[in-house]
């Protein structure tokens, strides 16, 4: 009978280099401020998914798409500026 630990310890042997590098944790980190609008978004919409959007609820959608897209401009402005300027 085999045993599922020689399957584990296969599977698993190379952990340690499947693990994110710091550069790649930086960038999801710069990301972030995007990722959050985003989720605001989300679920915004989901909110009125089963139901007719009120006044309120369009106001938050739209507020949220403009977080978004600022979101969005501020990370190009970033990478932009440490590019070394405007293309």
């Amino acid at each position: 009978m085999e045993h599922i630990v020689t399957v584990q310890d296969a599977v698993t042997a190379f952990a340690p280099f499947m693990e994110p590098t710091d550069a790649e944790l930086d960038a999801i980190e710069a990301e972030m401020p995007a990722i959050r609008a985003e989720m605001e978004l989300l679920d915004a919409q989901i909110v009125t998914i089963d139901r007719t959007p009120t006044e309120v609820d369009e106001r938050r959608i739209r507020r949220a798409r403009r977080r978004v897209l600022a979101a969005h401009r501020d990370q190009l402005n970033r990478i932009t500026e440490q590019a070394g300027g405007a293309a």
